[in-house]
C-alpha cells in the first residue's frame, strides 16, 4: 500500500466502467475478461475479432502508459510452477463462479445482478480472510 495512489485508481476504475459500458452498448456483450478470453476457445460466426481485438487492446493499454510515468508490477521472484498452479486455480474458481471478478464486479454489480452482488461479496469475503491468515503467519 505504500505506493497506492488514489487519483490514479479513479482514473483506471473509470476507464474499465467505460470500456464495459461501450462494450455492452455497441456490442451487447459483457465485459467479463474470462468470458472474452474463452469465447476464442469456442469461436461462433462473426465473435472472435471483438475479442481478439478487446484482449490486445487491453495488454496495449496497459504498455500506453508507461510514457506517462506509469509502470508495470514486477512479479515477484518465486517458481513458474507456483504461477501455473494459480493460474489453473482462478481458472476454476471462474468456472464454477460463472464468471471472474471483473465480470462480476465491473459488469454484474453495474447491472445489479444479484447472483454477481453475491459472487463479489465471496470474493472480498475471501480476500480479506487470505490476507489476514498470511499476516498471522507472517507470511506478509
Amino acid at each position: 500500500m505504500e505506493n497506492f495512489t488514489p487519483w490514479s485508481a479513479l482514473a483506471g476504475g473509470m476507464l474499465l466502467g467505460l470500456s464495459a459500458v461501450i462494450l455492452l452498448l455497441f456490442r451487447g456483450r459483457i465485459a467479463g475478461i474470462s468470458g472474452i478470453l474463452s469465447g476464442l476457445f469456442t469461436p461462433h460466426r462473426g465473435d472472435t475479432s471483438w475479442r481478439v481485438l478487446f484482449l490486445v487492446g487491453m495488454m496495449l493499454g496497459a504498455l500506453a502508459l508507461i510514457p506517462l510515468g506509469f509502470s508495470i508490477p514486477d512479479m515477484p521472484s518465486s517458481s513458474w510452477l507456483i504461477y501455473v498452479v494459480a493460474g489453473l486455480l482462478v481458472g476454476i474458481g471462474t468456472k464454477l463462479g460463472n464468471g471472474c471478478t471483473s465480470g462480476h464486479g465491473i459488469c454484474g454489480m453495474g447491472r445489479f445482478s444479484v447472483r454477481s452482488v453475491v459472487a463479489t461479496l465471496v470474493f472480498m469475503a475471501v480476500a480479506i480472510a487470505v490476507v489476514l491468515i498470511r499476516q498471522m503467519l507472517g507470511w506478509v
